[in-house]
């Protein structure tokens, strides 16, 4: 279940609750006249489903509420309810695969945006993944791939993609670009600092097989991309966090960067080649299948939503909420 806040001006009070009372999975409707100061208006809070959610933030939305009021949208992890049990059931569809696209909008602009830890987590990730081709250690390898924060981007370019926000995908290309840059930087002065102390050589690059899927870019290089950004998306409109995880361990992006970026410090020049197009194959697949399912999961719901019908439940008759 979700619970929504709404704040809205009086004049339109009657006009939310009449929506909210005929919108299907909703329950535990409160009005409080009067309730909120800043800005001035009526509070409104109620229950949804999650997978009804979309039609009434959409409609609350098509009211004006959030230039003359408010909307706040929260998890509720725990309600024990019978009729929060029923409204549940009379919603289409199940909550788990239900994408509540407000939320998911926000939160892949929030991914996209260039911060400091968006380029400290890219960096010392990246550092990591160059010291796991150095010691030739998988391990390493796995715990950068973990640490990179780089999917939120991505995720965000297979939303502007499909919705057509060329703002958004410019905003997440551009992160993607300036946190590689930063990270690859950063470790390859590191990189050539220990060259210079003749910490590494040219010979640590040609000996460590372990570590040579990384710059051997295929076909199965780019099908695990495409299975990861679907996994990715997937994982990121359910709230599956756990399987966001083993995503960032199936794909390539921040070892390549930092192959990379030893590669250079030691005058490999055909590493990185491969390494950067081992990172461009990686990208580019993820977001082909992140917005492909993107694309499946909204043509799905809104089918589902015309083609199945839900039955209206009995009503009885209430007293007014608000004055």
């Amino acid at each position: 279940m979700l619970h929504l806040r709404v704040i809205s001006p009086s004049e339109r009070t009657s006009e939310v609750v009449a929506m909210l009372r005929e919108a299907t999975g909703l329950t535990n409707l409160v009005v409080l006249a009067g309730a909120a100061q800043e800005p001035p208006g009526d509070l409104v809070l109620c229950d949804i489903a999650r997978e009804a959610a979309n039609g009434v933030i959409e409609r609350l939305t098509d009211l004006g509420l959030p230039s003359t009021g408010s909307i706040a949208v929260e998890a509720v992890d725990l309600s024990l309810s019978d009729v929060a049990e029923r409204a549940k059931e009379e919603a289409p569809g199940s909550g788990e695969d239900a994408v509540v696209w407000e939320d998911l909008a926000r939160r892949v602009d929030a991914d996209s945006q260039i911060s400091w830890a968006f380029l400290a987590f890219l960096a010392i990730a990246t550092q990591i993944a160059a010291i796991g081709v150095v010691v030739a250690s998988p391990i390493l390898i796995v715990g950068a791939m973990v640490l990179g924060p780089e999917f939120g981007a991505i995720a965000a370019i297979c939303f502007g993609l499909l919705h057509r926000r060329p703002a958004l995908i410019g905003k997440a290309l551009r992160a993607l670009a300036i946190g590689f840059g930063v990270a690859i930087a950063i470790t390859f002065a590191f990189a050539l600092v220990s060259h210079w102390l003749g910490w590494i050589d040219a010979g640590i690059l040609a000996g460590h097989r372990e570590v040579e899927f990384i710059v051997k870019p295929d076909k199965w290089s780019f099908i695990v991309a495409l299975l990861a950004g679907a996994a990715g998306v997937l994982s990121i409109t359910a709230g599956k966090s756990s399987a966001l995880v083993g995503v960032f361990i199936s794909v390539t992006t921040v070892p390549a960067a930092g192959y990379a970026s030893v590669a250079m410090a030691l005058g490999a020049w055909d590493d990185v080649g491969a390494s950067a197009l081992q990172l461009a194959v990686n990208i580019a697949g993820m977001v082909v299948a992140g917005t492909l399912t993107l694309l499946m999961q909204r043509l799905l719901w809104s089918r589902y939503g015309l083609s199945v019908p839900i039955p209206e439940r009995p009503r009885a008759p209430r007293p007014p909420l608000y004055r």
